[in-house]
């Protein structure tokens, strides 16, 4: 249960569903209000119309508890990586505060003269700790931020090392075949075929370590989904991308030493060791 001021949902950009926001008259009153979340009509009413409610209380007419007048959007407040949780809005009467300030222009630029204000008020009060909304998002997502950047780096470093240990491996496993191919073209058989066949094989290589490396990466996203915030577990554009590449790398490592021994006389490619 959160307790509200005045004008907290206009301020804050939350939809106002079905009812209607909180009154001057409701902070004054001491009949109890209270407005609920989208969620909270899902998991505790079924779906059911929460208006004219009541929550809490004896139910006797002495204490009938607060009645919802109101349902609202779903919104996240403390941390961003916990799942919406139902929530029941009541006016804020008493009590230490926080403060919300929207703004069009600059939000730093709205903190002097937040300041100045607060100091015609009072001089007493003690100086007001300022923080813009992005900067507060920044700070509870800066482990994740930090995660997901070291991620990002060696998850770049892996896949060039990847692509240099894929290229030079098929290379020089096509390299050694210089002999089987001078054979082949000895025999009759045409260039366009040799090519064929050898960057067949070379692809087919490549496609069944793509799917090994696509059945892997899902189980670990999975895992990462708990660590980050806004991260799928399956990113298409991502991963046929990454396979796209690595396909690629084995099609130019395959066909240009094929193409090579292709172009070697018969006889000199016999004598290759």
């Amino acid at each position: 249960m959160l307790a509200v001021g005045p004008r907290f949902f206009d301020t804050m950009r939350i939809p106002l569903l079905a009812g209607r926001p909180f009154t001057p008259a409701d902070f004054e009153s001491t009949y109890k209000v209270t407005i609920v979340n989208r969620a909270f009509v899902r998991r505790y009413l079924e779906n059911r119309s929460p208006l004219g409610l009541h929550m809490g209380g004896s139910g006797s007419k002495e204490d009938p508890g607060e009645e919802i007048i109101g349902v609202v959007g779903d919104a996240k407040y403390d941390d961003l990586k916990k799942e919406i949780e139902p929530t029941a809005y009541i006016p804020f009467k008493r009590g230490g505060a926080n403060f919300e300030l929207r703004t069009s222009a600059t939000p730093e630029a709205l903190i002097p003269a937040a300041r100045e204000i607060i100091s015609q008020l009072d001089s007493h009060l003690p100086a007001p700790d300022f923080k813009t909304q992005t900067e507060q998002i920044d700070r509870s997502l800066f482990r994740e931020r930090l995660v997901a950047h070291l991620s990002s780096f060696f998850g770049l470093l892996a896949l060039a090392l990847a692509c240099v240990g894929l290229y030079g491996l098929l290379s020089y496993e096509v390299t050694r075949r210089t002999r089987e191919i001078g054979i082949r073209t000895a025999l009759g058989a045409q260039q366009r075929d040799v090519l064929r066949l050898v960057v067949g094989q070379g692809i087919a290589v490549a496609v069944i370590g793509a799917v090994a490396g696509i059945a892997g990466a899902f189980g670990l996203t999975r895992y990462l989904q708990s660590l980050l915030y806004g991260v799928r577990p399956t990113d298409p554009a991502t991963f046929s991308g990454v396979a796209m590449l690595l396909t690629l790398v084995a099609l130019t490592a395959c066909y240009i030493p094929a193409r090579r021994a292709t172009r070697v006389d018969p006889m000199v490619a016999l004598r290759y060791e």
